[in-house]
């Protein structure tokens, strides 16, 4: 991994003996008991997983939830640890390449080339060594991979020193070829800082919340809107703020890519923590694949890309010959797939120079999907009351987006919704009102926000109504051009 001629300088621990036990024997006790009481795995593999990097004795039990979510038995290329800096600011990030790391347990090795690599890709990335030799946020991550893997492994260290969110994006950009199943990536980060015990989890559950949404963006208003809340104590929602946000500029256009919660815990409630006042939270979260990938969804329907692209034609031409003056063509079923066949709701959204342009749906499936789709689509383009009708001149600036709907599920409380996997459908007497899956996703809502807006804007009930109301969720395949 090094030239043989180069002088190598490990770097030693910094905050054994504080952050966790500094003795062998010591730390693997702690491991152990640590792992015993870890939140169970969820079914599927880990690509990510982002941890706490506080002290064992107050966020060991998450983050141990968090790395119970990998595969012990897998044979890693490159696990990329990932952590922001708590001593120094500059814009960029900086990866250690002057040699391995050492913890009680004994030496974690460094990929010094692949690290190399990555400095030569990217002016933002440097090998400053002053940002990594005290930086506690990925030395307290290497105890619990040496203790869980089974398998040799070696890490890429990767410690960000920027509070610009473009450099995040671009240090992202460099990493994505690497976001591979071969690679495991941990994010290193703790959440509210020194609010009380109940704005802490209020408060820790909205960042999270944000976070699975996917949407760089959306972070980043959640975070902007707790910080300006003028919530007593609160000196930051997410120390690490830049390193889960790189993170999600890694993912965010990632088909089938799906954040999962998997424990929570504050400082608070440790054992012995008698003063709630002032509290850290932790979350344990895993980002991996959806259990069914490539073309079959988690809402068990299958569609070919060639079936995509029918999907997509078939409104186009709608539109284009309705448009025309004429109706749409009743495309024989003969050689279309069972899949374009099925029954199923639809919603058509279109789009033009990135802002939306009509958008309406249907919830029964009285016609088959290939039916629907051509109807649904003509009345997206001419009959959604918020936009005057699609002219000719538009038609070549159109971007269509389909949204395949699974059956309405009633549900009893809010807490079932999952940001960016649930649309919801709220219905009180003759009213009622949707929001698709993506609505949380692009706008960074927290679920209560969705719900009240759904019940506001969309069933005209107030922001309250909801609670008087019958309330679904579903799902959606989204095909749409690019």
């Amino acid at each position: 991994m090094e030239s043989s001629n180069e002088k190598l300088m490990t770097r030693e621990p910094a905050v054994a003996g504080q952050f966790y036990p500094g003795n062998p024997g010591g730390l693997k006790a702690e491991l152990e008991r640590l792992f015993s009481g870890a939140s169970t795995k969820l079914s599927g593999n880990s690509l990510a997983v982002i941890s706490p990097h506080a002290g064992y004795v107050y966020s060991g039990g998450v983050a141990a939830s968090a790395f119970m979510q990998v595969d012990p038995d897998k044979e890693y290329e490159n696990i990329f640890v990932i952590g922001s800096s708590h001593r120094y600011a500059f814009n960029g990030a900086s990866v250690y390449t002057h040699g391995n790391f050492r913890t009680p347990l004994g030496e974690v090795p460094v990929n010094i080339k692949q690290s190399r690599e990555l400095i030569a890709a990217n002016p933002f990335i440097s090998d400053r060594s002053d940002a990594q030799i005290n930086e506690h946020s990925l030395e307290v991550q290497l105890p619990f991979l040496q203790f869980w893997l089974r398998k040799k492994f070696q890490i890429i260290p990767i410690v960000i020193a920027t509070q610009q969110a473009s450099t995040c994006r671009e240090i992202a950009r460099t990493l994505k070829p690497y976001f591979v199943p071969s690679n495991l990536f941990v994010i290193s980060t703790d959440f509210s800082h020194y609010p009380g015990y109940d704005d802490a989890c209020r408060i820790d559950r909205q960042t999270a919340e944000a976070i699975l949404t996917n949407n760089p963006e959306g972070l980043l208003k959640s975070i902007a809107k707790n910080e300006h809340a003028g919530i007593p104590g609160l000196s930051t929602c997410l120390c690490g703020w830049t390193s889960v946000l790189t993170l999600l500029y890694l993912t965010e256009n990632i088909q089938g890519i799906q954040y999962r919660l998997v424990d929570y815990r504050n400082s608070g409630d440790a054992a012995g923590m008698e003063n709630k006042s002032r509290v850290v939270g932790y979350y344990a979260i895993s980002v991996g694949y959806t259990e069914t990938l490539d073309n079959k969804d988690v809402t068990g329907m299958i569609f070919s890309q060639g079936d995509r692209k029918v999907l997509l034609d078939l409104a186009r031409n709608a539109i284009i010959t309705r448009l025309a003056g004429g109706e749409r063509s009743g495309t024989g079923s003969v050689n279309l797939s069972a899949a374009l066949k099925q029954h199923a709701g639809v919603f058509v959204s279109l789009y033009r120079q990135g802002k939306l342009r009509g958008c309406i749906g249907r919830f029964t499936p009285d016609l088959t999907l290939y039916e629907l789709i051509q109807e649904i689509a003509i009345a997206s383009s001419i009959h959604d009351h918020r936009f005057p009708p699609v002219t000719k001149e538009e038609i070549d600036e159109l971007k269509i987006e389909i949204s395949v709907l699974t059956p309405l599920k009633r549900i009893a409380a809010v807490e079932e919704i999952e940001l960016g996997r649930h649309g919801i459908y709220i219905r009180k007497g003759h009213s009622s009102g949707t929001y698709l899956p993506q609505v949380a996703v692009n706008t960074g809502w927290s679920k209560e926000e969705f719900v009240e807006h759904c019940s506001s804007d969309k069933a005209g009930i107030g922001r309250n109504g909801w609670k008087e109301a019958e309330l679904f969720t579903y799902e959606a395949i989204i095909i749409k051009e690019e």
